[in-house]
This record gives structure tokens, sequence and C-alpha cells, in this order.
């Protein structure tokens, strides 16, 4: 009843922890000293190991001295921090240079590889929170409306394309015109930086409508193991700054991070969520 938990940054390594502390299991947690709140130190984990993104070698053997078999990696850890400043062991240098594409499935993909290799077999993120998955239909008192569900609409058909390619998992649409993409930035910076596109338009006669609809969606085949989509009330907060009405999300693959209070605070900002039921390797 030992379990081991890779903990990036964000409230979803502390979810994890708590629930699996609730279930019964021991965790050791090998935290990520450039992504992890130091608050994880707080929740009751066995031990906590403090290892640097570029530390692959020693994560490793920390789990096997522990006993660790089975694993967890939850939170975000940002993209452009492994092409930035990280000094990468020589296993996580080999495992770069074999990559030939850079992405985010590649290199998790390959992550998980070397730990199975290992005797440490990665689990389901979202294993012990499926509380917390958006569940079919519209979860706000609002519904989208007529021109929202277009963007919706749209915003899919943009955002599955993306996801294919593994470029990113959100996009913001406005009366079916596609104002952000997201890349290496994540989503809240995608959303912000429409908002600033939006916002730079001259005039009140403009032909665009600056009421924004963000659709973030799982990949093709999402490997629930990482890189799940997650949403929190830090979202709906820059989904208003931004000017951003509507959120649409797949159902069961999307993680409600601070469950009701999302809800909440979109009904008090009057946005409309929505959790679509269609595949995600369409």
């Amino acid at each position: 009843m030992r379990i081991g938990l890779i903990a990036g940054n964000g409230k979803f390594p502390l979810l994890v922890l708590d629930a699996a502390r609730a279930a019964g299991y021991e965790v050791v947690v090998a935290a990520i000293k450039e992504e992890a709140f130091s608050e994880i130190e707080d929740h009751d984990a066995t031990s906590v190991h403090w290892l640097s993104l570029g530390e692959l070698s020693k994560l490793i053997k920390t789990f096997q001295q522990e006993g660790v078999s089975r694993a967890i990696m939850a939170g975000q850890v940002k993209h452009k921090q492994i092409f930035s400043t990280i000094r990468p062991d020589w296993r996580l240098a080999k495992l770069l240079l074999s990559l030939t594409t850079r992405n985010t499935d590649s290199l998790l993909g390959a992550v998980a590889k070397i730990l199975a290799e290992e005797g440490i077999t990665l689990e389901n993120s979202t294993w012990l929170l499926d509380p917390l998955l958006a569940k079919p239909g519209v979860l706000t008192r609002r519904a989208p409306i007529e021109q929202e569900r277009k963007n919706i609409e749209y915003g899919r058909t943009i955002a599955r394309k993306l996801a294919h390619q593994d470029i990113g998992q959100t996009v913001v649409i406005a009366e079916s015109a596609c104002v952000a993409v997201e890349a290496m930035e994540g989503t809240d910076a995608t959303i912000e930086r429409a908002g600033q596109i939006m916002r730079s338009l001259h005039g009140d006669s403009s032909t665009l409508s600056r009421a924004l609809t963000v659709v973030k969606i799982a990949k093709p085949n999402q490997d629930m193991r990482f890189d799940v989509p997650v949403i929190g009330v830090k979202t709906v907060e820059v989904m208003q700054a931004a000017g951003a009405t509507c959120l649409a999300l797949d159902a069961e693959k999307c993680l409600l991070l601070d469950g009701e209070k999302i809800i909440d605070a979109a009904n008090a900002a009057g946005i409309a969520v929505v959790a679509d039921t269609t595949s995600s390797s369409d």
C-alpha cells in the first residue's frame, strides 16, 4: 500500500496526495524543485524528496530505495522549463537526444517507459480523483447561447487538429474566428493573450464580437497518466478578465481542480461551462 507521487506545480499533486492518504496508501513524494508547492510538506506524506527537474536517475533511485513500484505523475511541469535552465543528468540527456519530436507526449512517454524498465509503473493521474472529472452536460446555471455553441463547434474542429500534432489543448474563439491557440505558454497565458488581442481592436464598431469562447480538449487517445487537462477557479478569473463568456471541456477527460468552487465562480461571472461527450479520438 505504498505509492510514489511525482509532484509538479498547482493543487493537483496536493489533491492526489490527500486522496491517496484517505484511501490508506503510504505516499512517497518526489517533489520537483522548480515546480512543486512547498505546502506539499504539510500533507502527511511518508516522505518528501526534493529533486531537480533534470534528475531522472535520482528519481528512479529514490523510488527504488523507498520500495515504490507504482507511481502517479500529477501537476504541471511547464514545457518551456524543460528546455531552458535545467541541467539534465546523463539519463535524461540521453533521452532528450533520442527524441525525434520534443512534444509533451513523446517526452513524458519516454520517461514513463524508462520508469517501467526500472520496475516503476505509472498509474493514471486521475485514478484517485474520479469525482473531480467533468461530468457530461451543462455544468452552470447558464447554457451556451447560439453564438457560443457555434464557437464551440468551430473551436473543437480547430483544437482537435492541433491536438493531433500535440501542439496544445486550448483554443480561444470569437464569432467563429480563431483568436489564439495554445503552445508552450499554457492555458491561462493563451486566454490572457486572446483578451489582449481583442482589446487591441480599435473602436466599438468592430465586426468581431469581443465575447470569447474557450475550448479546452483532451488529446486524441489521451494518455491519462500525464498531461491531463485541468481547470481551476483561476481559469475562470482569467477568462473573466479577458472577456470570455463560455468554456467548453471534454467530459470525463478534464479535472475540475477546485470542484464545485469552479462552477460557483463561473455562475457568479455569468460564464457558461459545458462538458461534451464527443470522443477525444475524433
